[in-house]
């Protein structure tokens, strides 16, 4: 909105403060005082001929060169909060200066004069009828009981009046049209794709007309709708930024006031509005997810919608949560229509000082009110953001990126699950700006999830699949993240089962075995976990020992990478057959020794001296004594030779397993060892045989 250029100086003409008319209808008109009146909405201070006495009145005062002034003298008044200045036709141009100062119902000071903002001839074109009337804008000046006005200008309109609002003024009555639409709810479903509901389109957070306490009894024609948003205009209500913001809702049911009782219209002009702190507000009536045909934008209400930004910002830096909330609106709206914000739009005008009816203008898909009209709307500040704006309402989702995948672990760049999947994600573009997600699994959409979602569900068939999110903004521009997610519900197979063999080493209070099993899994092993041992998840088996005549069991846990589990154990125990229970062949001795098992052993130089042991088992071990002059035997088992054991060794070692047999299940076995006679050192030492049970 432009200011009026000052013509001349103000000439200071008080006149005595009288009561205040209350005006209870849009027409302008008086009413008869009741004997306790209730405290009005609007009070007004018309203009009279000079020549009249009728005190409180703005009066027409002679000024330099042909200008002309009115004043109105302070006086008290009943309670307001926003005020401004109207006359009687709608498209004519104050073309001079309008000022007013108050005085604060809280301290009895009065303020400094303050400029109030005019359009050109009804800028926002507000509707037609016989109470429309020209107005500047509405200067919120806080709870305020007295006013004075000054107006100056070389051809100054008819019917000038200061209209005072009070917003929370308690003359209300129920509502007499309802609005069309209802508040701030969610729009319809957004459809389907395939078998899949989308979520509902969100509604940006707002505070509804019912929020703010709107006066829906001052509504007396239903909403027009026009066809879907192509614009959006940026104005600000230039009511002046001296407010907190829990007054915001004080200050739009001012302007709702101000636009129907004092400018004549049926609502409040703008579609929403927003504070300094970013809070939105329903503006006129119809329905948030509607094309609502508003009072706004000369020439261009058609189509559109505005958002108005509480404050005056010709200068003042708007805060940063205003301007996210202005883009917000903006980009649900555009979006709504698959309108970009980044883009233009041609229109043609109705009417406006800047393009005549008829005439083409091209515009910003986000506009500021001075791109259509002779205005300084939406303050320079404001319009300076409108790029930025435009970007923030116009972006893809920026930063999306996969956080994992729940119910799944990742190796190799992969993710593995047992079927059921939860991809989750971050991005960087705040929840505010985004409409949905969408999950697609081999590029079909699986799922969809409102914009406030970080993570879904699907569940997947075996296999390999590529799962992609999909960000989809305001705006309707998207972004896609995408994993790899295999699917595996089969547990690992034992491919052998857990088997435990005797091996050779030292045989003493425990014997030497090692456990061995096979696996197979489609997914590949994520651990094994052996008697409560973790393992790497390559081991195929592990080496220890067990106590003689002790049962043991071994517990084998393996987990895939999808997390299925397969468990095998098996249960031995390791029993001793000395050298004393085996039926002997040829000549054997007996020999004493701590080192060897039972402190005895017997040995054997004679080619052919035998010993057998016959047991039930599933593995066997030969025990016998090395030496560096031990002789070979040859091994037999359930009578096949099975080899030649040298027992030759540089160091003295007793109580050795020297050779070893297993097999997949216990069985009766017989085990034979015969003296082989080596030539240069015939002698061995046996020591008995221990076996698994």
């Amino acid at each position: 909105m432009r200011r009026n250029r000052l013509t001349a100086r103000l000439v200071a003409a008080l006149m005595t403060a009288t009561p205040a008319v209350a005006v209870a209808t849009t027409g302008g008109g008086t009413a008869a005082n009741p004997p306790t009146p209730a405290e009005p909405v609007l009070q007004t201070f018309a203009l009279t001929a000079r020549g009249e006495e009728a005190a409180g009145r703005m009066r027409l005062v002679a000024g330099r060169g042909g200008e002309r002034t009115a004043e109105l003298a302070p006086r008290a008044t009943e309670p307001f909060s926003l005020a401004g200045v109207t006359w009687s036709d709608p498209k004519a141009d104050p073309a001079g200066a309008i000022e007013i100062r108050t005085r604060v119902a809280a301290t009895g000071r009065w303020t400094s004069w303050q400029r109030l903002e005019t359009d050109n001839p009804d800028a926002s074109a507000g509707a037609g009828g016989p109470h429309v009337r020209g107005a500047s804008d509405p200067l919120w000046v806080g709870p305020s009981d007295g006013v004075q006005a000054r107006v100056a200008g070389a051809a100054l309109p008819t019917g000038l009046r200061v209209d005072l609002i009070n917003p929370d003024a308690r003359e209300r009555v129920a509502a007499r049209v309802p609005a069309a639409g209802g508040a701030a709810g969610r729009e319809e479903r957004a459809g389907f794709v395939g078998k899949v509901a989308l979520p509902l389109r969100p509604v940006p957070r707002m505070v509804t007309r019912a929020g703010w306490r709107a006066d829906e009894s001052i509504i007396e024609e239903p909403p027009e709708y026009t066809g879907a948003v192509q614009v959006v205009f940026v104005h600000h209500t230039a009511t002046g930024n001296g407010y907190g913001c829990a007054q915001s809702a004080g200050i739009v049911r001012g302007i709702e006031a101000y636009h129907v009782k004092s400018k004549g219209w049926n609502d409040i002009g703008y579609n929403f509005l927003v504070d300094r702190c970013g809070q939105i507000f329903e503006g006129r009536a119809g329905g948030v997810n509607r094309s609502v045909l508003g009072a706004h934008t000369l020439g261009f209400n058609a189509n559109a919608s505005a958002i108005a930004v509480i404050g005056n910002y010709g200068s003042v830096a708007v805060p940063a949560r205003a301007r996210a909330a202005v883009a917000q609106v903006a980009a649900y709206k555009l979006g709504a229509g698959r309108n970009s914000a980044l883009g233009r739009v041609r229109l043609v005008s109705t009417g406006s000082d800047r393009y005549p009816a008829g005439k083409a203008a091209v515009l910003y898909r986000i506009s500021g009110h001075r791109d259509t009209g002779r205005t300084e709307c939406p303050g320079n500040s404001l319009y300076a953001l409108l790029p930025s704006i435009r970007r923030m309402a116009g972006a893809a989702p920026s930063g999306l990126r996969y956080r994992g995948v729940n119910e799944a672990s990742r190796r190799a760049g992969r993710y593995y699950t047992k079927g059921p999947a939860g991809p989750a994600w971050d991005l960087d573009t705040p929840t505010r700006m985004l409409d949905r997600f969408e999950v697609w699994v081999d590029g079909r959409l699986a799922t969809a999830v409102p914009g406030g979602y970080r993570q879904a569900a699907v569940r997947l068939t075996p296999g390999e699949h590529t799962v992609t999110v999909k960000a989809v903004h305001l705006s309707g521009r998207i972004a896609l993240t995408s994993a790899k997610v295999v699917a595996d519900a089969v547990a690992p197979a034992f491919t052998r089962a857990p088997l435990v063999s005797l091996r050779e080493g030292r045989v003493g209070a425990t014997a030497p075995v090692r456990v061995d099993w096979g696996l197979r899994d489609t997914s590949g092993v994520r651990s094994v976990r052996i008697s409560g041992k973790t393992l790497t998840s390559a081991a195929r088996g592990i080496t220890g020992t067990v106590r003689l005549g002790a049962p043991e069991t071994w517990s084998v846990s393996v987990t895939d990478q999808a997390g299925n589990t397969r468990n095998g154990a098996v249960t031995r125990t390791p029993v001793v057959l000395t050298e004393a229970v085996a039926p002997r062949t040829g000549t054997w001795r007996t020999v004493r020794d701590r080192g060897h098992l039972g402190g005895a052993a017997v040995a054997a130089s004679a080619a052919g001296s035998s010993l057998t042991w016959r047991f039930t088992g599933s593995s066997v071990a030969l025990l016998a004594a090395r030496t560096a002059m031990s002789g070979r035997v040859r091994v037999y088992v359930d009578g096949a030779f099975q080899g030649i054991v040298d027992l030759r060794s540089g160091d003295p070692e007793y109580r050795r397993s020297v050779w070893t047999r297993t097999w997949r299940s216990s069985g009766a076995h017989t085990v034979r060892v015969r003296a082989e006679g080596s030539t240069g050192r015939p002698s061995v030492v046996l020591d008995g045989l221990v076996y698994l049970r």
